[in-house]
């Protein structure tokens, strides 16, 4: 990684995960496979801050570390890349296995459970499949019809603009995004303890 540190993807170690690492990468990871309009592409860290907002939306009264949850939902993407949905699952159990110890190493390393409960689970999915509808319709070239069809309904009311950002405006915005949520959640001084191990 830029930062120095040598993540070993078999076994990835808490340690070893750097915010701003995963904010690069997650900048320069382009979602729909860079197939969108506009002199930038859509950065999978572009996405992941609109998720969070959405997930805002559908519950205000969230807490900030499920916020902060929802902002790390595709971190593992920094090293893997964004894989659309059909290829994870041809690729199999091992794929998702492989994903999941990275989630988990992530989470460890700022301060969120392993495993996020289902039900908050199911409200960042929500509010990933709204934000791919915009996407898809804004940047990507889908019809509002063809669009429900593949990601459901919209939350009430909610209406977005999506303007592809540079892959460092989208860096940096994320990075500081985090650390709105992790102070919020309380999660700074934790991670400021473990920086010190």
């Amino acid at each position: 990684m830029l930062s120095g540190r040598r993540l070993d993807l078999l076994d990835p170690s808490p340690m070893d995960i750097e915010i701003e690492d995963i904010a690069h990468g997650l900048a320069r990871v382009a979602r729909w496979n860079g197939q969108t309009i506009g002199e930038h592409g859509f950065s999978v860290a572009q996405h992941s801050i609109v998720v969070e907002e959405i997930v805002s939306y559908i519950q205000p009264a969230i807490d900030p570390k499920w916020r902060l949850a929802a902002l790390l939902h595709d971190a593992s993407e920094y090293v893997i890349g964004d894989m659309i949905s059909p290829f994870k699952a041809a690729l199999g159990v091992s794929y998702k296995e492989f994903e999941e110890r990275l989630e988990h190493a992530i989470h460890a390393r700022f301060g969120l459970p392993a495993k996020t409960p289902q039900a908050i689970k199911k409200l960042i999915k929500q509010a990933d499949r709204a934000c791919a509808y915009f996407e898809a319709t804004q940047l990507a070239g889908f019809d509002h019809e063809e669009s429900l069809g593949f990601f459901g309904p919209l939350p009430q009311g909610l209406t977005l603009k999506l303007v592809p950002q540079p892959a460092s405006e989208a860096q940096d915005h994320y990075v500081r995004r985090f650390h709105v949520l992790s102070e919020a959640a309380g999660f700074e001084r934790t991670q400021a303890a473990f920086d010190t191990e």
